[in-house]
């Protein structure tokens, strides 16, 4: 197995696999609730909007959580089409773009928080990975 060499030496390198774990970890969370958890219980969690949203969108949103999560860490590890994990940094930060106005229309302020830590993990692994320390395919 050859080695990939990064310009941008191995301390940029592992803090990119830090941010691209913790973005998977939040995602795959987020995904296992909203896809197996009764909605009355995400809504008693104070996920209030999926009392009202219809439940195919709370599991449709799990579904695509859960294909981005497995995105911003599969193509990089296995150096099959790493640009794959760039374009899954990118879906799960247009997650993040519908959802942030969405609680603000809804008055959900206190969940921006938690919103805001999404977007600064999937904005570093979509820089990182497409700029700063890419990861080059397998030959």
């Amino acid at each position: 197995m050859t080695r990939q060499t990064s310009p941008a030496g191995k301390g940029w390198n592992i803090a990119i696999w830090g941010a691209q774990i913790a973005l998977a970890a939040l995602y795959l969370m987020a995904a296992y609730m909203k896809g197996l958890m009764p909605i009355s219980d995400l809504a008693a969690m104070g996920l209030l909007w999926t009392s009202t949203a219809p439940v195919a969108l709370v599991r449709g949103i799990a579904l695509v959580e859960f294909l981005g999560a497995l995105g911003v860490i599969l193509p990089a590890a296995t150096r099959i089409m790493p640009k794959l994990t760039v374009w899954a940094a990118a879906g799960l930060l247009a997650i993040q773009v519908l959802a942030i106005p969405f609680h603000l229309i809804r008055g959900e302020v206190g969940v921006l928080g938690f919103n805001l830590i999404y977007v600064a993990l999937a904005v570093f692994v979509l820089w990182g990975r497409s700029r700063k320390a890419p990861i080059s395919p397998r030959a």
